[in-house]
């Protein structure tokens, strides 16, 4: 058994992902006693996945409009503090390469281990002392302290900080554990969802996409006043790909969705300017220029007979561009936290001091990353957050 002194600490954090990591290092920077109880044999499960193992560890255009929360200011603060910029820095520092794929998403030209690896090697310079394999089973405040149980003894801390993430992915141990905590201290929490996560559709959707399996397509896809340029996937179950997982952190049940298959054309009016040139013209032979054949032919099934270009009207030419420009199909669930890639929802940020992440009605007590109401875009929008969380808590835990 350990000795009391050795169970004490100035900071405990609860889980070593990106923000405890993060987090870990600058308390230990400023000469705190920081102990980071991680229940996995591995740091940062997280980062290792992510990326297709290359790990999308930030975004150059990171900024406040790219979240989402109950409160789109709160991130803010933490953001200005430590930015994108910031964790270029630490990256280079280390000499991972690393490269932009496209809209400013920046991935490791190797091995996503190598962010891992950097940032045990600085919570080490700084002293942090990492326990792997060891979970926090109960946590509580006594006076000015919490106490922590984790395999069968109890530690003492004068600050903790909750980095256990939300409930995507659980096959890497995802599970509610921030959520219980801030229950048992009587913090509100926005209700939990999958975000950036495929959509499903009822049974006669899924039969007609199941048709298109495999196909992709570059869209504007909206949902009420947001919308995303991106790819989309047709999968045996639905839609995916990274534009239907963008709009999939906004979209709510029952709800419907808008699709431009051909967001870069004024289809209403090359149709009606090819008729006359071109009456013998098939709509489809035009289609099939810049779609695949196959999606075409879905999208223009409800036209059972579709007269060539020359004897379309301009009432025809209206209802064959919105059957291609304006889909609208309204999607019955998401494929759900297994397939998620965060969790919106969690810790409201109406608890926290957007500056330190600290909680207002429990001194000493701090939320970071995923647990927290804060869901950034695709694209490494969230690790950012988790960067920024991280490291401003680590300033005052």
């Amino acid at each position: 058994m350990a000795s009391e002194e050795s169970r004490k600490f100035d900071v405990v954090i609860i889980g070593a992902g990106a923000a405890g990591l993060m987090c870990a290092i600058e308390a230990g920077r400023r000469g705190r006693k920081v102990l980071l109880l991680e229940k996995a044999e591995k740091c940062g499960k997280k980062i290792l996945i992510s990326g297709g193992g290359r790990c999308n560890f930030t975004n150059l255009f990171a900024a406040p409009d790219k979240f989402i929360s109950d409160n789109p200011h709160f991130c803010k603060s933490a953001l200005s503090q430590y930015t994108q910029s910031d964790f270029i820095a630490l990256v280079e520092k280390h000499r991972v390469a690393y490269h932009e794929k496209k809209l400013g998403q920046l991935f490791c030209d190797g091995s996503a281990s190598e962010i891992v690896a950097l940032l045990e090697t600085e919570c080490a310079a700084h002293g942090v002392i990492i326990w792997r394999g060891s979970g926090a089973d109960k946590v509580e405040k006594e006076d000015d302290h919490f106490l922590i149980a984790t395999g069968g003894q109890v530690l003492s801390a004068k600050s903790l900080v909750v980095a256990t993430g939300g409930l995507s992915i659980p096959k890497i141990g995802a599970n509610d554990f921030a959520y219980r905590v801030a229950k048992a201290f009587g913090l509100a929490l926005v209700p939990a969802r999958p975000g950036l996560a495929p959509l499903t559709f009822e049974a006669a959707d899924k039969k007609r996409f199941a048709r298109l399996t495999g196909i992709s397509a570059d869209v504007s896809i909206g949902y009420e006043k947001t919308r995303f340029r991106e790819n989309l996937l047709f999968t045996h179950r639905g839609l995916s790909g990274p534009a239907i997982l963008q709009i999939s952190s906004f979209w709510e049940l029952g709800k419907p969705i808008t699709i431009d298959f051909l967001p870069d054309i004024d289809l209403e009016h090359i149709l009606k300017e090819k008729r006359q040139p071109q009456p013998r013209t098939k709509v489809s032979s035009y289609l099939k220029d810049h779609l695949a054949s196959r999606l075409v032919d879905v999208l223009l099934e409800e036209f059972v007979d579709l007269p060539e270009l020359g004897n379309c009207s301009d009432k025809t030419i209206r209802e064959i561009v919105k059957s291609i420009k304006l889909v609208k199909l309204v999607p019955v669930g998401t494929e759900g936290y297994a397939k998620a890639e965060v969790t919106v929802g969690g810790v409201s940020t109406e608890v926290l001091h957007s500056k330190t992440m600290e909680c207002r009605s429990v001194p000493g007590l701090f939320f970071i990353g995923e647990a927290v109401d804060v869901t950034g875009f695709l694209g490494g929008y969230n690790f950012q957050w988790a960067w920024s969380s991280g490291y401003v808590a680590g300033q005052y835990a």
